[in-house]
């Protein structure tokens, strides 16, 4: 029996229609979301993100909406800031951040959530770069026997782009020593995420010493992003596994297409 787990940052739902039907029928026993938004001051469906010169639409109740679609999950939903969205002519409060869906059958043994950039911002989105968070489980698999660590984290967003800065090089090590808090340190890791960055990035060093090597360039893979995405720079998502991870399957997933960026697909044992 294997153990699937996705990760995949959904763009704060604007591919709404496609995205929740590929969370149902990818039926993963782990689902890692970045960028997704809760809004329970509204009913409306839909609210609107504008920066300067951006608009994007955001599904007001993402979390809420997946959480009812995947009902044999448990979700945990990890917010990094609380700012103002567009909901018609009035402005309502969302928070916007991470969200873990465990299904029931595994039980979360231990688990730490913590930020990795900046603080929680409670009254707006905050400066760029915006704070970042990184939530990490330990589940125990009854069919298999064993126990796996499981981190996730949306990595800071620099507007200079994805190279090493030193906010960068502290995120790593805010990541390590979260991870620290919650895995043994011998069993199996799965380091998961939207982490921003290049893949020659000295997060992977500091993530390596912890035995961790990523599958989406250690398999020849190009691109975690899709057409939706027009900017240069196509690596973003990563998947990293120690190498006590026996992997029967890896994929970025290219069709459906349901976020500007791919899902990663792991089946493992």
């Amino acid at each position: 029996m294997s153990l699937r787990i996705l990760s995949l940052n959904v763009w704060g739902g604007k591919l709404h229609a496609s995205l929740i039907p590929y969370l149902v029928e990818a039926n993963a026993d782990v689902l890692c979301l970045q960028e997704v938004v809760r809004s329970p001051e509204t009913t409306s469906g839909w609210l609107l993100y504008r920066d300067r010169d951006i608009e994007l639409p955001q599904r007001a109740n993402l979390f809420d909406e997946i959480r009812a679609a995947l009902a044999d999950h448990d979700g945990y939903f990890c917010p990094t800031s609380r700012g103002e969205l567009h909901d018609g002519n009035r402005m309502v409060h969302a928070e916007f951040g991470l969200a873990t869906f465990v299904r029931k059958s595994l039980p979360v043994i231990s688990q730490a959530l913590d930020f990795v950039h900046g603080a929680f911002s409670p009254d707006g989105w905050g400066k760029h770069p915006r704070p970042r968070n990184a939530h990490c489980l330990r589940i125990f698999d009854y069919e298999a026997g064993f126990s796996i660590t499981i981190a996730q984290m949306h990595g800071l967003r620099a507007e200079n782009g994805k190279g090493d800065t030193p906010e960068r090089q502290a995120q790593a090590d805010a990541l390590v020593q979260l991870i620290g808090r919650v895995w043994p340190g011998n069993e199996r890791l799965i380091v998961c995420g939207d982490l921003n960055l290049l893949p020659d990035s000295d997060t992977f060093t500091v993530l390596g010493n912890l035995g961790l090597a990523d599958l989406v360039t250690g398999r020849g893979h190009a691109d975690t992003r899709t057409s939706y995405y027009g900017k240069p720079g196509r690596f973003a998502d990563y998947m990293l596994a120690t190498p006590d991870v026996e992997v029967v399957g890896f994929d970025v997933v290219a069709h459906p297409e349901v976020s500007d960026h791919r899902a990663l697909l792991l089946d493992l044992r």
